[in-house]
């Protein structure tokens, strides 16, 4: 009788998990095309990321400061773990996929910049010098092959420099998954995106002042579904829902569904995005990128199906906190 009480509960919070994940995807997923006809209509790379980063900085802060109360020593012991992950997994990520997004099309630079788990099979086969399983080289290969029809160099929308960008995105969401798995029960999932966030923040704020990332925010408008959006409309969904609202769900949806699941669910942040993009923007991939995106996903879709390369606790977050 006591299984069959339990049960149904385990069975609503996996369910629930799912839910949340599903929502943290879908929020996150929405971050390109709402801020691409910003950056179209003359918004810089810099005053998008700055107010972006800063806005969910803020937003999120006081789990940064109560996790600081807690524990005195939290900088001095994770100072570096923070550092990496605002350099890498906030600013980098956001900086090249932002970047690449004006040169192509923004499910594309999404897709490329989820190829990060394949990139991680060759870190962990050079620093254990353990070759992968066979489901993850055929799973890589997979990838690869789905890649270069994403690619699609017989197509006119082909950009060498936006493709290179989102590999560059691709490369420090693999470092995250890196970074993610050091994390520990001192140093709270939200207390750690809001302390890379204050980094990232900080990073875009000296980029600009300098005047390396250029600051231009106009006061313009754009168009939604036929609807003129002030400027400050898609910023603030930008930073609340795509940023702060997709961080909070995604941990909350992990300890429903374990690592696994959940990064399984992420994966459909890629999906969420053609649908965002395909709606607001008119974004349509060709026939070949198509077929090549399903070959990426499912490529990753082994890859991660190993038990070997498949994240442990807090790497979990990563398909759903990569910051696009």
């Amino acid at each position: 009788m006591t299984s069959t009480l339990i049960l149904p509960d385990v069975t609503r919070v996996r369910t629930s998990g799912i839910v949340i994940g599903l929502a943290s995807a879908l929020s996150f997923a929405s971050s390109g095309p709402v801020m691409k006809p910003l950056l179209e209509a003359g918004w810089s790379v810099g005053a998008a990321l700055l107010l972006r980063m800063g806005g969910a900085a803020l937003l999120l802060s006081p789990w940064l400061i109560r996790a600081l109360m807690r524990d005195r020593t939290l900088l001095r012991r994770h100072g570096l773990l923070l550092l990496g992950f605002g350099l890498t997994g906030v600013a980098g990520c956001q900086l090249f996929f932002f970047s690449a997004m004006q040169r192509m099309p923004v499910a594309i630079a999404l897709l490329v910049q989820y190829i990060a788990p394949v990139l991680l099979v060759g870190w962990v086969w050079a620093r254990t010098r353990r070759r992968p399983s066979a489901v993850v080289l055929i799973g890589t290969a997979v990838s690869l092959a789905g890649l270069v029809l994403v690619i699609d160099l017989t197509g006119a929308s082909f950009d060498l420099l936006g493709m290179l960008l989102a590999l560059g995105a691709a490369v420090c969401l693999a470092a995250y998954f890196v970074i993610a798995e050091r994390t520990t029960d001192t140093m709270p999932p939200l207390a750690l995106a809001a302390g890379g966030l204050v980094v990232g923040a900080a990073l875009m704020g000296v980029l600009c002042l300098l005047g390396v990332l250029p600051f231009v925010a106009p006061a313009v408008s754009t168009d939604v579904l036929g609807a003129a959006v002030p400027w400050f409309v898609s910023v603030a969904w930008v930073v609340v829902v795509a940023t702060t609202l997709g961080y909070g769900l995604g941990v909350l949806a992990v300890p429903r569904i374990g690592a696994r699941l959940a990064s399984f669910v992420g994966l459909t942040e890629v999906l969420f995005a053609v649908l965002f993009a395909w709606l607001l923007l008119g974004e349509a991939p060709t026939l070949i990128q198509a077929v090549g995106s399903v070959l990426v996903l499912a490529g990753v879709i082994l890859v991660r199906a190993d038990p070997a390369v498949a994240p442990q606790g807090e790497a979990a977050i990563v398909p759903v906190v990569p910051a696009p």
